[in-house]
């Protein structure tokens, strides 16, 4: 079986040579380039399964990078996991609203950072085999339209279901409100924003013990939460 390919968008050399130890420890096929464009021509050419990508970076920065990737149809499934030392909500929205799958805030933890590339790559494995996806003790299918909590059935309204669906699939990225009133409403709905916080506290009752999965992301709206600690290890 191949191994997976992970393609490694960084300057700093030391933390490139860093990543490309414990990925190829770990049984992964690594590639390094140090700067954006080189990172695009790169992608297209070895097409990997996963990218790390730094924002920071000479030529292109990885903003336009991810956006250049995703707008290719050779490269736009690929997983894209940022790497910056920019922590504030709105860069971070930045990233995800061109198509980043996650994104992680240096100094970080090696340990936590090859934790999430396994989760992710499990996710996609797991979507590319079917519509159905577990994570937190949830579970949506979304061909039989039906959600679980453990062994529990849930019954969701479409517009709960779609918001949760919506959630779950991108865990970590914030999403703010007129975002999920197009998921579950309709781009074409006039509600004001609000309206959203009503489908979050009935989609939270119902979810019951796993409700703090969907957490308040103050100022912008609601994100799902992974509950994957990220204490900073030098």
């Amino acid at each position: 079986m191949p191994r997976t390919k992970v393609l490694i968008v960084e300057d700093d050399r030391s933390i490139a040579e860093a990543l490309r130890y414990n990925l190829d420890q770990a049984g992964y096929e690594v590639l390094i380039c140090h700067d954006g464009r080189d990172g695009v021509d790169q992608a297209r050419l070895r097409l990997p399964d996963i990218v790390l990508l730094d924002i920071m970076l000479p030529g292109l920065d990885g903003i336009e990078v991810c956006r250049r990737l995703r707008a290719n149809p050779e490269t736009q499934k690929m997983l894209i996991i940022m790497l910056t030392a920019k922590s504030e909500e709105s860069d971070q929205l930045v990233g995800f609203n061109v198509g980043a799958d996650d994104y992680v805030v240096k100094p970080f933890s090696v340990k936590i950072l090859m934790e999430r590339i396994k989760a992710l790559h499990r996710r996609r494995q797991t979507s590319a085999s079917g519509d159905v996806i577990s994570e937190g003790g949830i579970t949506i299918d979304r061909i039989k339209h039906r959600v679980n909590v453990g062994d529990r059935s849930v019954e969701l309204t479409p517009s709960e279901f779609r918001l949760l669906d919506t959630l779950i699939r991108q865990p970590g990225r914030a999403f703010d409100r007129v975002e999920l009133i197009d998921v579950a409403l309709g781009a074409d709905t006039l509600v004001l924003e609000r309206t959203i916080d009503v489908h979050i506290r009935s989609l939270r009752k119902k979810l019951g013990e796993v409700a703090d999965r969907i957490e308040t992301v103050r100022g912008i709206g609601y994100r799902f939460n992974e509950a994957v600690s990220t204490e900073p290890i030098s």
